[in-house]
Parts: structure tokens; C-alpha cells; sequence
């Protein structure tokens, strides 16, 4: 039997879950699980020890929080609720099919239409309207956000007060997490239809993500009374734990960042995160070539109120659902593992928003790991090993969640995660990361991207990386 990996270190330091489900017993005790199942006589849950069971007989309830992370997979770039589509104009599908057409945008017909709606004419602007959100949509469909958006705002020239094009402008900003931009068109929308659902619905998502809860509560409560909806309940929820817990916090403010921490840290400590964090920022904007574009919200705990809060497991140390999440009672200082913490979830924000929250898992993470400084100097003699004997598992299973793997799988997921970014930094720099960041935001799928950007296949890079192992490590 070849050499083991040790045991993973690093799932302190980063969450993995999409959704995290409360068992409670009848004697009282709540059981934090996930992928809760059921039987005719067992309540059937994971772990991060594997799978066990509970009889029915002593179970009371399963609460279902549907938490997603935002820093792990592709599945994170949903929000906390749904975004509903609203058309801006409909019975001109003979516009939509001109519009779009041969798996391109017809940028000449949509130029032509627009030089007839500046002559006037209500069915003018409609068709362009029309022509404007087909574009958008396909091309939104590519990966290709940021064009989207521009046709959106192109039709907002001519149509300012459509709502369908507001709300779906306003959607396109949420994605990309750009949540004060979505304020502007989402609030516009809301006051030619104070009486949407669908927009109050979208508001809550935008204040929430812009770290204003009391707003986004407001605007979801708003949503309940105007239409029930089993997402906004969930959301609500969630937002509402929230409050009750930060009505104490203090606050501090960076360029970068918005944080608050619970009243029993020291404000040293959080002066020093921020710190760090804004050091983090600079260099990953810089490595990364990019800079998201709102504030990111940090929020300090304690381990309990973390634990309440964001219904983690309890081997998880820090969180990412698009706020960071970091318990840190007892610190005094920033500490190296805290560094080590920040940075890792920080990479997973830019990460996550460069590539439109496509980014693989194995990815997101290699690179996560790589930005706060690990190597794969005590793992590389088993990776080889593992590659010999034909048991690395399939490219398709660690660009999805891992939370399925067992602890042996997990750490042997993280730890190639690694070795294949250090492979590709070591072949061609980071930028060779930060072009196939952005390459994966357009791509059909990661491969693509990959022979797109550095000329490898998935085969060819797992060659590669073993290539790499050998000759940094092993020699």
C-alpha cells in the first residue's frame, strides 16, 4: 500500500456545503447535517466521518436551511432567492429570431432596429426592446455578463421606463454580485410597480448582498405580502437571524471592506483584520487582475454565535456564502492560521465573481490554497503514487461539490487541487490562472477553457502536474 495522504488540514480553513439541514430529536438535541434523506424507518444524513442513521422513532423534525456557499463551486453562483425573468415585450418572436440567430447576435438587424426607434413610434421601441433582451439573454447564456448588461442599457436609451428591462438589468448585476449597481435599476423598477412581488423579491437579494439586512428584511417582507413564496420565507429567515445577532455588533470600514464584530472582540483585533484583509486585496488584485467591485462584508463571531448562525458543521472554521465568516473568540491578535484563513477566503471571493461563479471546485480551491501559501511538499510522493495506480478520480467529479467524498477523498481532492495549480503556475506564471479565470466566464465547460487558454486537455494537465511533482519533489 503506497504512502497516505495526512489528514486535511485545510477543511478548517474553507466550506464546501450547498445546503446545511438541522435534525432535531425529540429529547431536544439539534444534529447539524448534510444530504438529509429518508427511509421508511431511518433518517439518513452525512457527516464528515461518512454516513449514519437515526431511527424515525426518534426524531421530531428535519429543518432544511438551504445555505449556499458561493465559494466552491459553480452551484454558489446562485442567490439566497430565485430571479425571476420578466419579459420586456412580448409577441415579436420574428424580432427575437432575427435578433439572435445561427448561435451569434445579429448586431447589424439590432443597429437597424435602433435607427428606427429613434424616428419614434411606440412599436418601434418595442421591437427593440425586444431585440435588445434576446441579445442579452444569449449572450448572458455564454458566460459573456458584461455584454449582456451593455445590451440592456443600450435599450434603456430608448425605453427607460420598461420594467422587464430593469428588473432584468438589475439581474444581471445581482450575478456578478455587483449589488450596488442593482440598486439603481431595481429601484427604478419599483416605483413604476410598487406592487411587484418579483421586484421586492429582487431588492431583498440586492440589499442583502450590499450588507444593508434591515432594508433587505424590509423589501422581502414586502414580497410575503404581495405573494407567498417558500424561497423569500428562507431568506427571510436567514436575514432575520442575522439582525438579532448584529443589533450589537460594532463597525469598521475599510475601501474594501465592511465589517462588524460581535461586542466582546477587541477593536485592535478587528483594525488588524482589516488590515490584513486590504493587504490580501492588494495582492490578489494584482496577481488576479481584477477587482471586484462593491465591498465585501466580514462579519466576526463568536465560535457558538458562528455556529448558530450559519448552521455549519461543526469542522467548518470560516465561511464563505458571499459574506466572510470568521469566529474569533478568544484571538488577540492575527494570528499566522488567521492569515492563513483570510486569505484563503478571500481568494475564493475574487475567484468566484472573476469567473461569473464558474470556476470548478478543484480550481477555486488549488487556488485558494496556493494565494495563502501551501505546497504540496509533504503530499507530492502520495499524489504520484495515487497517479500511478490509476485511482485519481475523474475531472468531472472534482469540478462539482465535494461534499460526498469521504475524509480520505477530501483530502486527496485538496491536495492534487493544489499540485494541479502549482503545475500551471510553475508552467506559465499566474497569469496563466488569471486567463483561464477568464476564459471559463464564456467556455462551454472547463476543458474547453483550458485548451483555449494553456493548450492542454484534461489528461495532458494531469500529466503535467505529475510531471511537476516528480521534478520539484521527488528528485
Amino acid at each position: 500500500m503506497g504512502p497516505r495522504l495526512p489528514s486535511i488540514v485545510v477543511l478548517l480553513l474553507a466550506v464546501g456545503f450547498a445546503s446545511a439541514d438541522t435534525i432535531v430529536l425529540k429529547n431536544g438535541r439539534r444534529i447539524v447535517a448534510e444530504n438529509v434523506t429518508e427511509d421508511s424507518t431511518h433518517v439518513i444524513y452525512q457527516t464528515s466521518f461518512g454516513q449514519t442513521s437515526l431511527p424515525k422513532s426518534i426524531v421530531a423534525r428535519v429543518e432544511h436551511d438551504d445555505l449556499v456557499d458561493r465559494s466552491t463551486s459553480s452551484a454558489a453562483a446562485e442567490p439566497p432567492v430565485s430571479a425571476p425573468a420578466l419579459e420586456p415585450v412580448g409577441g415579436y418572436e420574428e424580432v427575437t429570431a432575427r435578433a439572435v440567430h445561427d448561435n451569434a447576435v445579429d448586431y447589424a438587424y439590432i443597429a437597424q432596429l435602433e435607427a428606427d426607434a429613434r424616428s419614434g413610434g411606440a412599436i418601434a421601441v418595442a421591437k427593440l426592446s425586444a431585440a435588445h433582451h434576446a441579445a442579452a439573454q444569449f449572450l448572458a447564456s455564454k458566460g459573456d455578463t458584461d455584454a449582456a448588461i451593455e445590451q440592456y442599457r443600450q435599450a434603456l436609451v430608448f425605453a427607460p421606463e420598461n420594467l422587464g428591462l430593469l428588473a432584468n438589468l438589475g439581474v444581471l448585476y445581482l450575478r456578478e454580485s455587483r449589488f450596488t449597481a442593482a440598486l439603481d435599476p431595481l429601484e427604478h423598477a419599483q416605483r413604476l410597480a410598487p406592487d411587484s412581488a418579483d421586484v421586492a423579491k429582487l431588492m431583498g437579494w440586492a440589499y442583502y448582498g450590499a450588507n444593508k439586512t434591515e432594508e433587505a428584511i424590509e423589501e422581502w417582507k414586502r414580497a410575503e405580502r404581495l405573494g407567498a413564496d417558500p424561497e423569500i420565507e428562507q431568506a427571510l429567515a436567514k436575514a432575520e437571524r442575522d439582525r438579532s445577532e448584529e443589533e450589537t455588533y460594532r463597525e469598521g470600514e475599510t475601501a474594501h471592506f465592511d465589517l462588524k464584530y460581535y461586542g466582546g472582540a477587541r477593536p485592535e483585533l478587528a483594525r488588524d483584520i482589516l488590515r490584513a484583509l486590504e493587504e490580501d486585496f492588494r495582492d490578489l488584485e494584482s496577481q488576479l487582475d481584477y477587482t471586484p467591485p462593491d465591498s465585501i462584508s466580514v462579519i466576526l463571531y463568536t465560535r457558538q454565535t458562528f455556529a448558530d448562525i450559519t448552521r455549519a458543521p461543526g469542522w467548518v472554521g470560516a465561511l464563505n456564502d458571499g459574506r466572510l465568516r470568521i469566529p474569533v473568540q478568544g484571538l488577540e491578535q492575527v494570528t499566522p492560521e488567521v492569515a492563513h484563513v483570510l486569505k484563503h477566503e478571500l481568494t475564493h471571493s475574487f475567484i468566484g465573481q472573476k469567473s461569473h461563479y464558474r470556476a470548478p471546485t478543484w480550481l477555486q480551491e488549488g487556488v485558494a490554497q496556493w494565494m495563502e501559501g501551501r505546497r504540496s511538499t509533504a503530499d507530492a510522493a502520495a499524489l504520484v503514487n495515487r497517479a500511478a495506480q490509476g485511482t485519481l478520480p475523474s475531472w468531472g467529479t472534482l469540478e462539482g461539490s465535494w461534499m460526498g467524498f469521504s475524509g480520505e477523498e477530501g483530502a486527496f481532492a485538496y491536495a492534487w487541487s493544489l499540485a494541479v495549480v502549482e503545475s500551471i503556475v510553475e508552467a506559465g506564471g499566474i497569469t496563466d490562472i488569471s486567463r483561464l479565470v477568464d476564459e471559463i466566464t464564456s467556455a462551454p465547460s472547463t476543458e474547453v477553457a483550458l485548451k483555449q487558454t494553456l493548450h492542454l486537455s484534461y489528461d495532458d494537465l494531469r500529466q503535467q502536474t505529475v510531471a511537476y511533482l516528480k521534478r520539484a519533489y521527488l528528485r
